[in-house]
């Protein structure tokens, strides 16, 4: 009996996607991410040809894609699961063209976690490759090699073997410069600040903050003045005249975005971002849980979007109802 190909980028993810679909009727398989790029050994860009890429199968890529091609020819369906971003979309791009499957065949279909619901779910909404997402990835392919391969080979010329540079880190060292231009040009400014440690009548700690005279707040912008409010306040009794009391309210904090992710993983636990993200990548693909089996337990890690899931929205709240 004809299986169903299901084509994603990692192992890893292929085997815990054939668990939730059963090996009886789908076959999932890996591209080990790009199966076709541009050469190594030159520009590849046809740059008098309105920069069309000129693309290659990837050395050593050659019997993946034999046995995707023979996987492909057995089974009655084709479908191509990449990351769902524009490189995912891109790959699956490439793959339609090796296989030699119709792109205008709705054979893409994508998932933002891996769990079975969204898994079975995203069988059943196939779409067609998104040109523009691809379009989007070539441009930013092209512009790399327009940027590194011929900028970087200056570099090693007239600064030191090995430099590289790129449509991104060329940016953003310009970005770095510009900002340590403005911090050696800051004037700083002096200010001081009075912080008071008293007791009430019935000898419990309060923390004071100076503010002003009667309702007026004040700038403390030098020891002088400092030393006569202090000279002031010496041995006086401190009188509360009015409390205020408010009701704040506290969003929960929304979910991480990649950068964030990076961000708090560095800052909590001084984790690199190499860590970070290879840590997040099991998480997405799939761990062996007891009694569970292998399940992802978190959405997909590139991204910019703070939209949460329906599905964990109400898996999230029957949890907390739960819990209460």
């Amino acid at each position: 009996m004809a299986k169903t190909l299901v084509i994603v980028e990692s192992p890893a993810k292929a085997k815990t996607i054939e668990k939730f679909l059963g090996k009886s009727h789908y076959t999932v398989k890996a591209s080990v991410g790009h199966v076709r790029d541009l050469p190594k050994s030159k520009l590849g860009v046809d740059i008098e040809n309105n920069f069309e890429p000129q693309y290659i199968n990837i050395r050593g890529k050659g019997d993946l894609i034999k046995e995707l091609k023979k996987e492909a020819k057995k089974s009655k369906k084709v479908y191509l699961a990449t990351d769902p971003d524009r490189e995912g979309e891109a790959i699956s791009w490439h793959l339609a063209y090796i296989l030699g499957l119709d792109q205008n065949d709705e054979c893409r279909i994508e998932f933002n976690e891996i769990t079975k619901d969204a898994i079975k779910k995203a069988i059943k909404s196939p779409r067609n490759i998104d040109i523009n997402l691809v379009d989007a990835q070539q441009a930013r392919r092209v512009l790399d090699r327009l940027l590194g391969y011929q900028i970087s080979p200056i570099l090693w010329q007239k600064v030191r073997k090995g430099l590289s540079a790129g449509r991104v880190q060329s940016v953003t060292t310009k970005l770095i410069c510009d900002r340590e231009k403005e911090i050696e040009a800051f004037i700083p400014d002096e200010y001081w600040t009075i912080d008071v440690e008293a007791k009430t009548s019935k000898d419990e700690d309060i923390s004071l903050k100076f503010y002003g005279r009667s309702k007026d707040k004040m700038e403390l912008p030098n020891e002088e003045i400092v030393n006569s409010i202090l000279d002031d306040i010496k041995d006086k009794e401190i009188v509360v005249n009015s409390i205020e009391a408010r009701t704040r309210r506290k969003s929960a904090p929304k979910p991480f975005t990649t950068s964030m992710l990076q961000q708090e993983a560095a800052n909590r636990l001084s984790f690199t971002t190499k860590k970070t993200m290879s840590i997040a990548q099991e998480l997405y693909e799939g761990i062996d849980i007891e009694n569970e089996g292998t399940v992802g337990l978190i959405s997909y890690i590139r991204t910019d979007s703070k939209r949460i899931s329906e599905e964990a929205k109400e898996k999230s709240k029957e949890y907390i109802l739960e819990a209460l």
